[in-house]
């Protein structure tokens, strides 16, 4: 599809580097953060609304990362757009007003919150669209927003793993009632953190137990694997049994956001200061861990 070259992303994913000499096989991504609308969305729903899809400031909690040796990968645009955490078949047919060129497999999130690759409904259920999308628009949003996502992100990762073991760490936020959005009853209060690792598919045990630790240490509520799971980056990339661990953190919105206005709360420099001193106990574990694979 052709659009004019206004319409056209300038940079829809920010890669930074490592910021010291001695850099570390570790990559996190932010693939929700983005709060660039594209102009060609064509939403129907208030912003307010739509901006409850994002995981807004992730990456600043986390911009510690280039400091400590590794890479981070953050998405520009709004993960209402297009959701560069799901399949490029994760594409409900019912959204659209022509018929889709290639495979479709809906997933059953997609089918039932709408939350698949182009989002149709907020996480509050509200239709984002007054009309059916054509199948060249989402096949523009794949070509310039997905597909860039996870190419950078992929090229990262096996730049990091070149040598060896690769640790990924797969950055997000959750809303204060995520039970209440995924239609479940919950058990009790939402952990402040939720580490997902596909039930143990895309990381191991003993590295799952180390960042959960970590961040008990620092005075946080930890759950794994509840609500929160994981999804498709995690999928593609995880691969314990090859070194390749690929870990999903999910931070209670209420602890550092304010979840109507989406500006920090007074404590969130408090949860990025420990978030950067977790960084850097992660980056003495890999670099550790690094000599004794050599």
């Amino acid at each position: 599809m052709q659009l004019p070259e206004a319409l056209l992303p300038a940079t829809p994913v920010q890669v930074l580097r490592p910021a010291t000499d001695a850099p570390i096989p570790l990559v996190c991504d932010s693939p929700h953060s983005g709060t660039d609308y594209p102009p060609d969305f064509g939403y129907a729903v208030s912003t307010a609304d739509l901006r409850k899809c994002e995981d807004t400031h992730v990456h600043w909690l986390w911009d510690a990362v280039p400091r400590v040796g590794g890479t981070l990968v953050h998405a520009t645009f709004a993960r209402s757009y297009i959701d560069p955490n799901r399949h490029e078949y994760d594409i409900d047919p019912i959204m659209l007003a022509d018929a889709w060129p290639g495979n479709t497999a809906p997933t059953a999130r997609t089918l039932e919150l709408g939350m698949g690759l182009v989002p149709s409904h907020t996480p509050t259920h509200q239709p984002i669209y007054a009309r059916r999308l054509s199948a060249q628009e989402v096949a523009h949003r794949i070509t310039h927003y997905w597909r860039p996502y996870q190419h950078a992100l992929a090229q990262a990762l096996e730049a990091a793993a070149q040598r060896g073991p690769r640790w990924h760490l797969n950055l997000h936020s959750m809303p204060s009632n995520a039970y209440e959005r995924l239609g479940r009853v919950a058990p009790g209060p939402l952990a402040d953190v939720v580490l997902g690792d596909l039930n143990g598919r895309s990381c191991s045990s003993a590295f799952t137990q180390r960042v959960a630790e970590a961040f008990r240490r620092r005075g946080y509520c930890v759950a794994i694997n509840d609500p929160y799971a994981g999804q498709e980056l995690l999928r593609r990339f995880g691969a314990p049994s090859r070194g390749h661990e690929s870990l999903q953190i999910e931070i209670n919105r209420a602890i550092y956001l304010n979840e109507q206005t989406r500006e920090p709360l007074p404590h969130a420099n408090r949860v990025r200061a420990d978030i950067t001193d977790l960084l850097h106990e992660m980056a003495a574990h890999i670099r550790s861990a690094c000599l004794d694979n050599a």
